[in-house]
């Protein structure tokens, strides 16, 4: 008898720790839910708010150019508080880039040299992206055409049409991820011109102007941005020589909204927009996507 109660007792032990196990589990389990939930409720603010800032750079752009304090497509972050976290919003007009169809050769190749990429590698990627844009199927010296795609194990060759998008330079013989996230932001397509407007150029499409250096650019970027805030113009840049160019045509911006919640999250819209003053018609959109987060350098 005394044997059966010990063996009772020893099966309630069991029993007993099994459902703490249980218990405990489920416990576990329910924070780990909560927490994904909390997690996917910050992603959906941080999204939502990063898209309604989007819709403010449009807004700032469609403002009459005669008003004060309206924003440009110079680059300059606008900062806003927000409920839990932090907007920041910038917009860069595309004439201020480097267009991939347009740019001369001399243009890319400063592009390339800028970043720190050795004279034959830049050259070899200049005479790539020009046989990647060309109608032809003529290799250039040191460029690429299907049989190089073909040697080097690609499933593609050249479109030998326009570049289409920014990214799509990443498919071109040479170009690797790491350079690619360096030169991008001084790339476009939609400006169509063979310089840059150096009214709203970035820093990186600054520096990449043959014969100039960063203590000219970042003096130029202080002296633009003192005479921004004084609502004036922008002045010359005198180290553009040829490489300057205006715009043509209705402009068309990029904009990039970024939002840091308080929990840490972070949430990156980018679009890019051609602006009218067509009342029926002032936004048309041109490209929509998810960006990633930059540290600040405090240079636009």
């Amino acid at each position: 008898m005394i044997r059966q109660k010990g063996v009772a007792l020893v099966l309630v032990l069991w029993v007993v720790t099994l459902l703490s196990v249980i218990a405990g589990n489920f416990a576990f389990s329910m924070r780990g839910e909560a927490q994904i939930a909390r997690n996917l409720l910050s992603t959906a603010q941080a999204q939502a708010q990063a898209d309604g800032g989007i819709q403010r750079a449009w807004y700032e752009l469609m403002k009459p150019p005669a008003e004060l304090n309206r924003w440009v497509g110079d680059g300059a972050a606008h900062e806003q508080s927000l409920d839990g976290g932090l907007l920041r919003i910038s917009i860069q007009d595309e004439s201020g880039k480097i267009d991939l169809n347009t740019a001369s050769e001399a243009l890319l190749l400063g592009l390339f040299r800028s970043v720190a990429v050795g004279q034959e590698p830049a050259v070899a990627l200049v005479d790539s992206i020009q046989d990647w844009r060309d109608t032809d199927k003529f290799r250039r010296l040191h460029g690429a055409e299907e049989a190089e795609y073909l040697a080097a194990g690609k499933s593609y060759a050249p479109s030998n049409a326009p570049f289409e998008t920014v990214d799509e330079l990443q498919r071109v013989l040479g170009m690797t991820h790491e350079l690619f996230r360096l030169v991008e932001p001084a790339l476009t397509v939609y400006s169509k011109q063979p310089g840059v407007n150096t009214a709203v150029a970035p820093r990186p499409a600054l520096l990449a102007i043959p014969g100039v250096n960063p203590e000219m650019v970042d003096q130029f970027l202080a002296q633009r941005q003192s005479l921004a805030a004084a609502q004036q113009p922008a002045p010359a840049f005198v180290g553009a020589g040829g490489f300057a160019s205006g715009s043509a045509g209705a402009p068309v911006y990029s904009a990039r909204s970024e939002v840091k919640m308080e929990d840490g999250t972070v949430f990156v819209r980018q679009a890019i927009a051609r602006i009218s003053r067509d009342p029926k018609r002032p936004v048309t959109l041109l490209a929509w996507g998810e960006g990633y987060s930059e540290p600040s350098s405090g240079k636009k």
